[in-house]
């Protein structure tokens, strides 16, 4: 059990979690805020808060990003078939490939020019460890979705579920 000493409190992680989901389970069963706040005995603000904290904003233009992805080819005619524009993945041997076919100036601006093409985008998805997705979101200075396939460093390719990666493209796209 997780937990965190905040002054003279002792808060539950696991308590906090289990409310979470417990809402979100009566929210996606089609309970009204109102309703699902009553059934967990909280105010209708608090759940308000909750969802506007997790909201991710749609957009039409979608950008994937992601490395190391063993299922590489699989997941990319996937994405671009669900008609996702711009798809970036490498397996790890393709990601040390084109850091050591650059030279200083060369790799900086191709990152760059990465880095400038996916923030032109609404929405980016973003695949890979934990650590990685905290850094797309702190250089592109936007909320990006990720879905972490492993603790940072990942030194091997990591199979991704194609599954899951269309079911969050066609959740930001709807």
């Amino acid at each position: 059990m997780r937990l965190l000493r905040l002054g003279e409190k002792v808060i539950s992680r696991r308590k906090i979690d289990q409310f979470i989901e417990e809402f979100f389970s009566l929210r996606t069963q089609g309970m009204t805020q109102t309703e699902a706040a009553s059934r967990l005995g909280v105010d209708r603000t608090l759940v308000c808060r909750l969802e506007n904290l997790g909201e991710i904003r749609k957009g039409s233009r979608l950008a994937v990003v992601g490395f190391p992805v063993l299922n590489k080819k699989e997941l990319q005619d996937s994405l671009e078939r669900e008609g996702v524009e711009f798809v970036f993945l490498m397996t790890e041997e393709e990601r040390w490939d084109f850091i050591r076919q650059k030279s200083g100036v060369d790799l900086f601006d191709a990152i760059m020019e990465l880095i400038a093409k996916a923030h032109s985008f609404d929405q980016v998805l973003v695949i890979g460890s934990g650590q990685r997705i905290k850094i797309f979101e702190a250089v592109l200075d936007k909320e990006v979705v990720g879905y972490e396939i492993g603790e940072s460093p990942i030194q091997e390719d990591k199979y991704v579920e194609v599954t899951d990666i269309l079911e969050i493209v066609r959740a930001i796209k709807e």
